[in-house]
């Protein structure tokens, strides 16, 4: 799930100022596949790597506002077929494993030992992914939106549920597909995305990509239509997502929170909007349940999105927290100012 392109300037306040890259760069990572890379903040800080959602999406440079650039070296990057990477909107050789894979990549390319891995919506589901995989290699957890990417969620999202409570935007989701494939919306979507007509794949991928964003955030926002209907955004995030989806994610039912054991050493913050209609509370709250080095902040005035603000304040905090307890000797961008 994306949130990513959502308009951040009634939260500026409160992300840290805007900051340029120290470095960018490529890195080919096989299958004919190329990520975007940055590098922003201290080159000598505590490495924090952010991944975005989607899948299907991209990062942007708002994304390193959630970092105290004194403390934090922050690290960006596109995942496969999303933003900057190469090739664009590519479901070949594109799976969750891919993407754990090229994050240890990255992390051998730049020389780190253990970050912080920082993930919402789909980044938390790929952040648990990986921590799962390589706890040895992550220092904490800040996660936001909690996406366990099981069937029933999925379902409720893309077939049943979220569908009672927006009933006009369900319909504007439901105008490409006929109504005899009704009784399973992934397939019937996956067969437009996937398909040789362009028309019907650009058709197929606003629809999907205008849903996600008009139920993003607890009150409307006017810029989400413009947004999501974006020809190169839609069609990424609806032919990655809907890739991955009607693949269950590539998980076994439920893998992310039977194998939540394995980050019993890692510190964690989970921050969820009470109203989140895209990515449901429950799964935050079992997740919670299951690490209990975790701690769960329910914002209760929010949605999905990271940039509404009592989330994007609760995630600054969180990685201010988790700053001042990785490095506890470094000084702070504000008591510096």
């Amino acid at each position: 799930m994306n949130d990513e392109y959502l308009n951040v300037q009634k939260t500026s306040s409160a992300l840290y100022p805007p900051i340029e890259p120290f470095a960018v760069d490529r890195l080919a990572v096989g299958e004919g596949h190329e990520l975007y890379l940055e590098q922003s903040g201290n080159r000598d800080g505590i490495p924090a790597v952010f991944l975005h959602g989607g899948p299907g999406a991209g990062c942007g440079p708002s994304h390193r506002r959630f970092f105290d650039p004194e403390r934090y070296r922050i690290i960006l990057f596109d995942q496969r077929g999303c933003g900057r990477s190469r090739p664009h909107a590519s479901i070949e050789h594109n799976s969750t494993w891919d993407l754990v894979a090229d994050m240890e990549r990255i992390r051998a390319h730049l020389g780190i030992d253990r970050w912080l891995v920082f993930g919402g919506s789909w980044g938390s589901t790929l952040a648990l992914a990986y921590a799962e995989t390589y706890p040895e290699r992550v220092s904490a957890l800040v996660l936001r939106g909690i996406f366990l990417c099981r069937p029933e969620e999925i379902a409720w999202f893309y077939q049943q549920g979220a569908s009672w409570i927006f009933p006009d935007h369900w319909r504007d989701f439901l105008a490409p597909i006929p109504e005899s494939e009704h009784g399973d919306l992934l397939q019937a979507y996956h067969r437009r995305l996937t398909g040789s007509d362009a028309e019907t794949r650009l058709a197929a991928a606003k629809a999907w990509s205008i849903w996600e964003g008009r139920c993003a955030t607890l009150l409307p926002d006017p810029d989400i239509r413009r947004t999501f209907s974006d020809e190169r955004l839609a069609l990424s995030l609806a032919r990655i997502e809907c890739h991955y989806f009607v693949h269950q994610a590539f998980l076994r039912p439920n893998q992310l929170l039977e194998d939540a054991p394995r980050l019993s050493e890692i510190p964690g913050v989970i921050v969820h909007g009470r109203y989140d209609l895209i990515c449901p509370l429950r799964s935050a709250w079992e997740l919670a349940a299951a690490w209990p080095r975790a701690s769960l902040e329910v914002i209760a005035d929010a949605g999905h999105a990271a940039f509404e603000p009592g989330i994007a304040r609760a995630l600054v905090a969180a990685t201010d927290r988790m700053a001042a307890e990785l490095d506890p000797e470094r000084p702070s961008a504000e008591s510096m100012g």
